[in-house]
């Protein structure tokens, strides 16, 4: 029988979905923002001048990230404009060093034309793959967009102990790194594991 994919209960293109998301989740999870800052200190320590950040929704990591780090210029892509509106608004003046694509990064053709990049990143997006089943693909795509030396820090909800029971659209911890060392990222260090969220740091160099 074959696997489906688990659908979404809220559809974030709508601008009554997006803005309630965005409104509910520092409160559901304040934890967060130690995320983004373990985000801007491992860019900090690398060569991060052209940053991707995949399923960027409201603007939260991106704001932090312009803020923390002055030199970088980032795309955001994501696939609802909605998004897009309410994180050009958090962004406020600093849009102008973001490449806002309205994108989904479901497509198999997402990453046409985006070019390369210092470090990739992504934060609670990952599982709106849909199923687990599609993460190693995903990597792989991301892997190729990587300049040499590049990195790729991935944050996402875990299923099992402390984190999520859906094991179908999320993945254990395990599975997390697995799936990154399958996609041919040949370090992958845990960077941050609270509350649900587990963060990774993966290069494709030892």
């Amino acid at each position: 029988m074959p696997l489906l994919d688990v659908p979404s209960p809220i559809d974030l293109r709508e601008m009554s979905d997006a803005r309630q998301w965005a409104e509910e989740a520092m409160v559901k999870r304040p934890w967060r923002t130690e995320f983004f800052a373990a985000f801007a200190d491992a860019l900090d320590a690398g060569n991060a001048h052209r940053v991707l950040e995949l399923g960027s929704g409201p603007g939260f990591l991106a704001d932090h990230l312009l803020k923390a780090l002055p030199g970088i210029d980032y795309v955001a892509l994501d696939f609802s404009p909605a998004m897009h509106q309410l994180a050009a608004e958090r962004i406020g003046d600093a849009t102008h060093r973001v490449r806002f694509v309205e994108r989904s990064f479901r497509e198999a053709d997402w990453v046409e034309g985006l070019g390369q990049f210092d470090h990739v990143v992504t934060n609670q997006a990952v599982h709106e793959l849909r199923h687990k089943r599609h993460t190693r693909a995903l990597h792989e795509q991301v892997r190729g967009l990587l300049k040499p030396g590049g990195r790729y820090l991935v944050c996402d909800h875990f299923a099992g102990d402390g984190g999520m029971k859906n094991d179908q659209l999320y993945m254990s911890i395990e599975e997390q790194r697995v799936a990154l060392v399958e996609a041919g990222f040949a370090r992958v260090e845990p960077l941050l594991l609270k509350r649900g969220l587990m963060l990774y740091v993966a290069s494709a160099e030892h």
